[in-house]
């Protein structure tokens, strides 16, 4: 059996993840903290920080969201009309990407600003649940308290 990215990143998170909940080290070498990417040039800290977050309800929440439309995404960009062979490395791509990307307004605005800390993956995980939308915009979609779904291509309108 051959385990998806989508498997590999939740396993890797998680991991890493309850590793830090009781090691403020690990929190502090891979959290995302820009004065340490300005002055060290430690741009790691762009990825590294979604492997940690801030408890376990975040953690579930993002893994969990991950878990739901990752490997139908995997799927689709392993598809012979997207990228066929090459589907799961660019996956993994834009899931790196996004992690990086989804940082740089924050980076931009707090480079010097030696009291702000982020970590998490939910700008990656954005990435793949919109991908996801847009793969398949009429797929219903609901949230945990609310019991009526509605096609994702909605999904900006209900915010």
């Amino acid at each position: 059996m051959e385990l998806s990215i989508t498997l590999i990143i939740i396993i890797i998170t998680v991991i890493i993840s309850f590793s830090a909940f009781s090691n403020q080290k690990i929190i502090d070498d891979l959290i995302f903290y820009p004065p340490a990417v300005t002055k060290q040039n430690q741009w790691y800290r762009f990825i590294t920080c979604g492997l940690i977050h801030a408890d376990v309800p975040h953690l579930i929440f993002n893994m969990f969201s991950l878990y739901m439309f990752g490997e139908f995404v995997e799927r689709s960009f392993a598809s012979p009309i997207l990228f066929a062979e090459k589907g799961k490395f660019m996956y993994l791509g834009m899931y790196i990407v996004a992690l990086f990307v989804c940082l740089i307004p924050t980076f931009i605005r707090h480079r010097n600003d030696y009291y702000y800390r982020s970590l998490g993956a939910s700008g990656a995980v954005s990435a793949v649940v919109f991908a996801g939308i847009l793969f398949d915009p009429t797929a219903k979609l609901g949230f945990f308290l609310f019991p009526r779904s509605f096609p994702g291509i909605y999904s900006d309108r209900c915010t």
